[in-house]
C-alpha cells in the first residue's frame, strides 16, 4: 500500500509533464519501447523494422531533423525489435523463423537465429545474458505456441517450452517472470523462468478477466454464453502486446473488447448497425481497451465490470487504474479509438502510451489513477490526457502504426507507421488552460513502397486496416475489417448478429475476392458478388458513406495477397499420416470441400442449419435462414478456430469423433487410426 501511494503521489507531481521528466529513473528500460521501434541504450540511435522491404532502418536522433544513417537487411517480415545491455540489436523475422543479430556500428547482420514460427515477442533479460522470443507457433505444432530462451553470448537456444495459442506481446519482470499476452484468447500466461514452467495458464487468465468485466450480470451464467435478458457481456481478445512498469509492479495489456450478446439491431445505413452496443453503451461492437494487471505477486488481473458503468465500471472516477475501455466517448471530443497494437510506457511508470493501428493516433493514459485536471475526468468521463493523431485525413493518408520508443530522459517520443515508412517524432505542447497535449514535431520517411508493392494492393490495405476514415466507417461505429479479421485471419469470436451466431472466418490465403474462386459470400451466401459484399459490409455494418467498386476491389487485391500464416505442420517430406489422410479426405470430404481452394461454393447443411424459429422469429420472416450454409475454405484451418458457422467445434479433433449422422462428411465408417490420419491431413491444409 505504502508503495501505491507513492507512486500516485509521483504520478499526481508529474501529471503536467509529456513524461514526466525528471520524477525518477526506471530500474529497466524495456517498457518504453515496443514493435517496431527500439532505441539504443544511450537513445542515439533509433532502430525501425521495415516489414515491406526487410530491412532494419538506423536513425541518429541526436540530430535535429533526425537523420537516416544505415540499413541494415534483415530476414522476411521483420516486426519486432529488442536492444541488449550491450547494445546488440535483435530483429525478430515474422515470414521466417529467424531472429536477426546486428552489432552496434557495424551496421550488418553479424548473425542469424533459428527459432519456431512467426517469432513476434521479443525481449533481452536486464542482466544481457538471455534472449527470449515468443513464436505463435512452435515448430512441430499450430495450434500451441512457444517461448524460447537463446544464450544472448552463443546464440544457441537453452530450452523452448509451450506457452499458449497464438502468443504475441512479450514482456519480463526481472530476470526470473515472464508475462505473455495470447492474441485471439484475450487472456495472460506466466512463466517461471528458472525453471522454466508456465504457472499461470491461459483458461485461468481468461476466467479471471471475464469474471471481473462481466461480473454484475453473471448469476446464473455458466461459462462464456452470451447472458440474455438484455443484459450484454463482453469476451476479451486481440492482445497484441503487454508492457510492464520500470519496477515490475504493474502490466498492461492493450486489447479489443468483443460483444457476446446478441445484436438486435437490423443492418442499417444510419451509423451502421456495429455500432450498436459496446461497453456501457459506448463504442461499437468491438470496443478498444486495457487490461491492467497486478503482478507484485502473481499475474491478478484489474478490470473494470463493463456491465456496471458507473459503481464499478469505466465511468467510476475513484480506482486506481486505468478505465479497461477507450471508447470514443472516453476519448473526448469523439475522437475514434480502434485497433491497440502496441504500448510502451514512459520511464517513471506514470503514463501508458497506446498505438491505435486503425485509427491511426497515439492516447496517453494515467497507470496508477484516472482522475486530476490534468486528463479532465470529471469534465468529459475521460481519462486520456492526450491523443494525438498519426494521419493527415488524406483517403490513402498514412497507417499501419505499430512501434513505439520512449527516450530515457523523457523529452521525446517516436513513432512507426508501417504503410508509410514513416517515423514521426512526438513532442508537448501546452494549451491555453495548462493542459499538456501531444504534437508531432517532425516526419522521417526512412523506406519507400518495395517496387513489388502494387499500388492498389497498398491502398487497399489501407483500407482494410482503417477505422477513421468515415468512407469506411461512422464515427459512431469506429471499427474497419481488420477489428474482427484480426491480421485478416480471425479472432476466434463468435458474433450473435440477427441472423444468428456467426464465427469470423479467416480471410488470407484463400482467393477469397478478386479470383472470383469462393463466390458467393457470407455465411448464409447471400452476396453474389465481390460489390455486393462490401457495399453491404461498409455502408450497413461499418456505417460508412461507402466506396466506389473500384476502390472496393482493392480492398479484395489486398486480401488476396495476403499469405496463409505458416503452419509447422506442412512439411517437404510428407508424413505417411499425411498421406493417408489426404486419400481418405477425398472419399469422406471431397464432394463439398473440393477444388484448389477446398470449397463448392454451395450451401450445405451439415446439421447445424439454424430456423427462424429457433432464433424467434415467425415462420414466415422476410429474414429466412437459408437451409445450410456456404462451404469454407479449408486452407489455413490448423491456426485458426473455432469451426463451423456458429462456432460450435473448438477443435478440430470435435468433428471427426462427433459426426452423428455423417451429416458433416462420411466419417463413422473410419477407424481410429483413420480418424487420426484424416485430422492429421487437414491440420497440413
Amino acid at each position: 500500500m505504502e508503495n501505491k501511494m507513492r507512486r500516485l503521489t509521483i504520478s499526481g507531481w508529474c501529471a503536467a509533464a509529456l513524461l514526466a521528466v525528471g520524477c525518477g529513473a526506471p530500474a529497466n528500460k524495456a517498457a518504453s519501447a515496443s514493435g517496431s521501434l527500439a532505441l539504443s541504450n544511450d537513445d542515439h540511435f533509433l532502430y525501425a523494422a521495415d516489414t515491406d522491404n526487410d530491412v532494419l532502418a538506423v536513425i541518429d536522433v541526436t540530430v535535429s531533423p533526425e537523420v537516416k544513417v544505415a540499413e541494415v537487411k534483415v530476414g522476411k517480415s521483420p516486426f519486432r525489435v529488442a536492444v541488449g545491455s550491450d547494445d546488440t540489436v535483435y530483429v525478430g523475422n515474422r515470414g521466417e523463423r529467424s531472429v536477426s543479430v546486428i552489432r552496434r556500428g557495424e551496421w550488418v547482420e553479424a548473425a542469424k537465429v533459428a527459432v519456431s514460427v512467426d517469432p513476434i515477442g521479443l525481449q533481452v533479460s536486464p542482466d544481457g545474458k538471455t534472449l527470449y522470443v515468443a513464436c505463435a507457433a512452435s515448430s512441430t505444432a499450430a495450434e500451441t505456441g512457444s517461448l524460447t530462451a537463446v544464450d544472448t553470448a552463443t546464440l544457441q537456444p537453452k530450452w523452448e517450452i509451450p506457452v499458449g495459442s497464438e502468443p504475441r506481446g512479450l514482456a519480463l519482470i526481472g530476470n526470473d517472470r515472464a508475462v505473455i499476452s495470447l492474441m485471439r484468447e484475450g487472456a495472460l500466461v506466466e512463466v517461471d523462468l528458472r525453471k522454466p514452467e508456465v504457472t499461470k495458464d491461459a483458461a485461468t487468465s481468461r476466467q479471471q478477466i471475464y469474471a471481473l468485466a462481466n461480473s454484475s450480470k453473471l448469476n446464473g451464467n455458466d461459462g462464456f454464453s452470451s447472458v440474455s435478458s438484455g443484459y450484454s457481456s463482453f469476451s476479451a481478445r486481440a492482445a497484441n502486446d503487454v508492457v510492464v512498469t520500470p519496477d515490475g509492479s504493474r502490466a498492461f495489456v492493450p486489447m479489443v473488447w468483443a460483444r457476446e450478446d446478441a445484436i438486435a439491431r437490423r443492418p442499417s445505413l444510419q451509423g451502421g448497425y456495429y455500432g450498436g452496443g459496446g461497453p456501457c453503451n459506448v463504442g461499437a461492437v468491438a470496443t478498444a481497451g486495457i487490461i491492467t494487471v497486478d503482478t507484485s505477486s502473481g499475474t491478478e488481473p484489474m478490470v473494470d465490470d463493463l456491465t456496471s458503468c458507473f459503481s464499478n465500471g469505466s465511468n467510476a472516477s475513484t480506482k486506481e487504474f486505468p478505465p479497461s475501455v477507450l471508447a470514443p466517448s472516453t476519448a473526448g471530443s469523439g475522437t475514434k479509438i480502434q485497433g491497440p497494437s502496441v504500448a510502451a510506457i514512459d520511464p517513471t511508470g506514470n503514463w501508458v502510451f497506446v498505438v491505435n493501428k486503425e485509427t491511426s493516433n497515439v492516447a496517453v493514459v494515467p497507470a496508477f489513477r484516472r482522475s486530476g485536471d490534468d486528463i479532465a475526468y470529471t469534465a468529459n468521463g475521460s481519462a486520456v490526457r492526450s491523443i494525438v493523431e498519426l494521419h493527415t485525413g488524406g483517403f490513402d493518408d498514412g497507417g499501419g502504426a505499430d512501434g513505439i520508443a520512449l527516450t530515457r530522459d523523457g523529452a521525446r517520443a517516436y513513432v512507426y507507421s508501417q504503410f508509410d515508412h514513416t517515423v514521426m517524432r512526438l513532442r508537448q505542447e501546452t494549451q491555453r488552460d495548462g493542459r499538456k497535449v501531444l504534437t508531432i514535431d517532425n516526419r522521417l520517411v526512412v523506406a519507400k513502397d518495395p517496387s513489388t508493392l502494387n499500388p492498389d494492393l497498398a491502398l487497399g490495405r489501407r483500407l482494410f486496416f482503417n477505422a477513421w476514415n468515415e468512407q469506411m466507417s461512422a464515427a459512431t461505429t469506429g471499427v474497419a475489417c481488420s477489428t474482427c479479421h484480426i491480421e485478416g485471419r480471425d479472432d476466434g469470436h463468435v458474433w450473435n448478429f440477427p441472423d444468428g451466431p456467426r464465427q469470423t472466418p479467416s480471410l488470407v490465403g484463400r482467393s477469397f475476392f478478386n479470383t472470383g474462386k469462393t463466390e458467393p459470400y457470407h455465411w448464409s451466401g447471400e452476396f453474389p458478388t465481390l460489390a455486393a459484399f462490401m457495399n453491404h459490409t461498409i455502408r450497413e455494418r461499418m456505417g460508412g458513406s461507402g466506396l466506389l467498386d473500384e476502390t472496393a476491389a482493392k480492398i479484395g487485391m489486398f486480401i488476396d495477397s495476403m499469405p496463409a500464416p505458416e503452419n509447422p505442420y506442412q512439411k517437404r517430406e510428407r508424413p505417411e499420416e499425411q498421406l493417408r489422410g489426404e486419400q481418405l479426405f477425398a472419399n469422406a470430404c471431397g464432394t463439398c470441400h473440393s477444388g484448389e481452394v477446398f470449397t463448392n461454393n454451395k450451401l450445405e447443411d451439415v446439421g447445424t442449419a439454424v430456423t427462424n424459429v429457433a432464433l424467434g422469429r415467425s415462420p414466415d420472416d422476410e429474414q429466412v435462414v437459408k437451409a445450410g450454409f456456404n462451404v469454407p475454405s479449408l486452407l489455413g484451418t490448423a491456426r485458426g478456430g473455432p469451426w463451423l458457422h456458429d462456432g460450435s467445434i473448438a477443435r478440430l479433433e470435435e468433428r471427426i469423433y462427433n459426426n452423428p449422422g455423417d451429416k458433416h462428411g462420411l466419417t463413422s465408417s473410419l477407424s481410429d487410426q483413420d480418424k487420426k490420419d484424416l485430422l492429421a491431413y487437414l491440420k497440413s491444409l
